[in-house]
């Protein structure tokens, strides 16, 4: 995966937003808060969370090390983009991404929730019939 795809998936994740931080590191977040960080400076690096379980089993990858900073709170770093294989890459964001929404409020994630059913039921209606005068 490169820069543009791993940014398109991570878009593509419900109500995912991306800004711009400190310096030039493109974050995803849900409802403010981060589920993954991507430098924009080559050598490219991702930052993601996960299971302690799965931690344990991606630091010892080529490539991928505890994230600075972040490693108490079981967050890696891929030091490249093609340290995992893509399909294995969006699992893990996708992963990143469930840990991160489960830890808001249950006030938030309802409300998150229903604003997606909102969407999904206006994507989904039928087109409106218009009415003769």
């Amino acid at each position: 995966m490169n820069v543009d795809s791993i940014r398109e998936y991570c878009l593509s994740l419900p109500h995912a937003t991306e800004d711009i931080q400190w310096g030039n590191d493109l974050l995803f977040r849900i409802a403010g808060k981060i589920f993954a960080g991507m430098s924009l400076d080559p050598p490219h690096s991702l930052s993601f969370k996960c299971t302690l379980d799965k931690f344990d089993e991606l630091i010892e990858y080529d490539g991928i090390i505890p994230a600075p900073y972040m490693a108490r709170n079981k967050w890696v770093m891929l030091e490249r983009l093609d340290a995992l294989p893509g399909p294995q890459l969006k699992s893990q964001i996708r992963i990143s991404y469930d840990l991160v929404f489960s830890k808001l409020t249950k006030k938030l994630q309802t409300e998150l929730a229903e604003t997606k059913s909102t969407k999904d039921n206006k994507k989904n209606a039928a087109p409106m019939k218009s009415r003769k005068r």
